[in-house]
């Protein structure tokens, strides 16, 4: 097959790829590059940091199936693939274990006031009796966007002692019986901001989720609590984040993995921010998840070879 990666993969897999098929890279690359390169292209191969919209795709006249290695499909005009019948596999599960274990680190790191303590140590500066934390276990922990990596953050903190909520765009009562079977209670996102001492946003970007945490809602969540965005840049809206940081105690501290800026030369308003910790959208970057990603890439481009011969 004619195949274009246009996000970086792993590097057994992209070999393997490359043995079998015939395989051209483009890794991030912009519009004007991508549809130089797809004019023969039947299949593209992206994760985020790269849209594939209408204009790339309608370069490509044999186009016949994309692979998502991941979950997200923001970067992606969905519209167009449902019109001209294009096979779409999405990747969620690797990626959702490395961000969901993410997401806890993040809780912990802001618990403990890891980063203070380990800026500190470095400086010669033995600040022990500054640095009282607090536990998790007894805490309320909050999941707007109950689904697939959502849950897995709940049934971490269930696991750990904490009280579970979560949120979903669609409730129903089968939803709710599979949650609470995972330690985590279904209510209204309103009721999770408000009663969550941590909450961890993991739903997709979208006209309803795009500055969903804006300052109505920073004002409703409790004192002290901490929130960690995992999900996409632009579902908080960060000039009311820094605002609430920065002005009063209702916020004890914040994560992200995303921003509404992402990319080199970019720079956090957050930055200069002691009680915020700030990473490069590496939720889903670990060697495990990116290793079993590639396999199941590797699996899928198989089936659908397959299924191609079947109907010749």
């Amino acid at each position: 097959m004619k195949i274009l990666i246009a996000s970086s993969i792993h590097a057994d897999a992209l070999e393997k790829l490359k043995i079998e098929h015939d395989v051209i890279t483009a890794i991030n690359a912009k519009t004007a590059e991508l549809k130089e390169k797809m004019f023969d292209r039947e299949m593209i191969i992206f994760r985020s940091g790269v849209m594939i919209n209408e204009e790339v795709m309608s370069s490509a006249p044999d186009l016949k199936f994309l692979i998502r290695a991941g979950s997200g499909l923001d970067n992606l005009d969905v519209d167009y693939v449902e019109k001209h019948n294009i096979q779409l596999i999405r990747i969620p599960e690797p990626g959702a274990k490395a961000v969901a274990e993410l997401s806890f680190t993040f809780m912990l790191m802001l618990s403990r006031n890891l980063l203070r303590a380990d800026s500190e140590w470095r400086k010669g500066r033995w600040i022990k009796s500054e640095l009282t934390g607090y536990l998790l276990t007894g805490k309320t922990l909050g999941i707007i966007g109950a689904g697939n990596i959502g849950s897995r953050v709940g049934r971490m903190g269930a696991a750990w002692g904490m009280n579970v909520l979560g949120c979903v765009e669609f409730p129903t009562p089968e939803i709710e019986k599979a949650l609470s079977e995972q330690g985590i209670k279904l209510t209204s996102c309103d009721e999770v901001i408000k009663n969550s001492d941590y909450i961890s946003i993991h739903v997709p970007l979208t006209d309803k989720t795009r500055n969903m945490i804006d300052a109505e809602a920073l004002n409703k969540m409790k004192k002290g609590s901490y929130l960690m965005n995992l999900a996409r840049g632009g579902v908080v809206n960060e000039a009311d984040l820094y605002q609430a940081l920065t002005s009063g105690d209702r916020l004890r501290g914040a994560a992200l993995d995303v921003h509404e800026n992402e990319g080199n030369d970019k720079i956090s308003p957050f930055a200069s921010l002691p009680n915020v910790v700030l990473t490069p959208h590496i939720g889903a970057q670990t060697y495990d998840s990116q290793r079993e990603i590639g396999e199941r890439v590797l699996e899928s481009v198989k089936s659908f070879q397959n299924e191609a011969k079947v109907k010749v």
